[in-house]
């Protein structure tokens, strides 16, 4: 079973470690002072799935830098996104909500009249406001067209810069890429993640004022398809056959953050910068006709991209902050992408608005191997998706699903029109599975455990008719 050869490669990446001071007293012996606070970067892969790396189990693909990243910090074996597809998964990581609330349903086409709104609370705005310099890198898809004034461009969301497309044609040479709300004319040469990166590490080195604590949002376009990937890497794969152009992209993924994070280094800032590594969502289902290069791994996780099985939201996530996180963790608490916000503005002693309602959970007793205890279980409501339940929610071992009465996925692009079928669904066709026990998610248990059944489908239903009421008609 891929999970238990898992364990056992993570297991050689434990080193002795004793336990720093917990993350609440560190952060208070800092004090204010904007020097001793913590750097923070987001790195986020496109539809890196669950088994893709090689400190997730993955005994084809090399990912050297990211395999150190997990060895200096944590890694969370189960982690999630907020959605199973881009868009409302970029939603729910700036935002710190469940992506209806914030009016996200689906991805967001190009030319799309949909985004996400100007008065939407994210991790960018709220460390701009206290002092963090910001800016973001690569792929932003929270609107339809960038540049415009009508929809919201990531400056309106709290960052200083921006060198960010809405999409992306392709991973060589590609196109799309605006400036501070310009559109730049000459095409990029070289691959999009080399690209990104680099844009990344020049604003560091010529823009950022070098006292503040700067926060970047470095959003790669890999390895979601169309997917070109270096012939260097083509040939140290070229015994994969037909995956060998995804499994060199991942690892041309895995270089490019390896470069990225050596300029970190050298530039004397690893020791006060968490890394957060995640990916938006599980790998694409492999599409006849489409490229047909998307062969993403689940690891035995049931499902894919845009599907509400594990293997459409469950994905990686390291976390490195060498002054204070020790090394070596491996962590199995769920926690999802939602829980950056109210964890990143807990670490910066930084309010959030009394009157937002967050989905996450502040996370940071866990950095350091404490107890944390979620105060709202971790919930998903997708309408579309290609199979499977609608709504889910999991509590400790248990996960429940649910479908709705309505809304399924039409395969075509997301209209106003069925946001009234979204808001008036109601849930049924419940099922319980225990995660930990089966990952592949077959055997329905409720008739099994009635009490534990009946105690998450009425939290369900709660929870879920709370986001329905609360998400707009845009």
């Amino acid at each position: 079973m891929f999970l238990f050869r898992r364990y056992k490669i993570l297991s050689s990446l434990l080193i002795a470690i004793s336990f720093l001071p917990g993350l609440e007293a560190s952060v208070k012996e800092t004090g204010d002072s904007q020097a001793s606070r913590p750097n923070i970067i987001i790195l986020l892969a496109d539809d890196l799935g669950w088994g893709d790396l090689a400190c997730y189990g993955n005994e084809n693909i090399r990912t050297p830098a990211l395999d150190k990243l997990s060895a200096e910090g944590i890694l969370f074996t189960d982690a999630y996104s907020s959605a199973p597809m881009c868009s409302p998964s970029r939603a729910g990581l700036l935002t710190g909500r469940n992506p209806g609330r914030a009016g996200i349903y689906d991805w967001i086409a190009p030319d799309s009249s949909h985004y996400l709104k100007k008065d939407e609370v994210t991790i960018s705005r709220l460390l701009n406001e206290d002092g963090y310099q910001t800016a973001i890198c690569g792929k932003w898809h929270l609107n339809g067209t960038m540049g415009v004034s009508e929809q919201s461009q990531p400056d309106d969301h709290g960052f200083d810069y921006s060198f960010a497309t809405q999409f992306s044609s392709n991973h060589l040479a590609p196109t799309g890429f605006y400036r501070n709300g310009e559109k730049l004319y000459r095409q990029n040469n070289g691959y999009s993640c080399d690209i990104v990166t680099n844009d990344a590490i020049n604003w560091l080195e010529n823009s950022w004022d070098g006292e503040s604590p700067f926060f970047q949002f470095v959003s790669f376009h890999e390895v979601h398809e169309p997917i070109a990937s270096p012939p260097d890497l083509l040939v140290e794969y070229s015994d994969a056959g037909k995956k060998m152009v995804y499994y060199a992209n991942v690892a041309n993924l895995d270089r490019a953050i390896g470069n990225y994070l050596s300029a970190i280094e050298e530039m004397g800032l690893k020791e006060n910068t968490i890394v957060i590594f995640t990916s938006d969502n599980g790998p694409a289902p492999w599409s006849k006709g489409y490229f047909e290069r998307s062969y993403g791994e689940t690891g035995g996780l049931k499902g894919r991209k845009r599907y509400l099985w594990e293997g459409g939201i469950r994905v990686p996530c390291l976390i490195r902050w060498p002054a204070t996180i020790p090394a070596g963790q491996i962590n199995d608490v769920p926690v999802s992408n939602v829980d950056f916000l109210p964890t990143l503005a807990g670490i910066c002693g930084i309010d959030i608005p009394v009157d937002l309602h967050i989905d996450g959970s502040d996370i940071s007793s866990l950095l350091t191997g404490k107890e944390f205890d979620r105060e709202l279980p971790l919930n998903w409501h997708f309408y579309g998706p290609f199979d499977g339940p609608n709504s889910v929610l999991r509590s400790g071992d248990w996960i429940i699903t649910a479908s709705w009465n309505g809304g399924m996925y039409s395969r075509g692009r997301f209209t106003r029109s069925w946001i009234s079928e979204i808001k008036s669904a109601e849930l049924t066709d419940f099922k319980l599975y225990n995660i930990r026990e089966e990952i592949s998610q077959e055997t329905d248990l409720k008739n099994e455990y009635p009490e534990v059944y009946k105690r998450l489908k009425q939290e369900l239903i709660l929870i879920h008719h709370d986001v329905r009421e609360d998400s707009p008609f845009l």
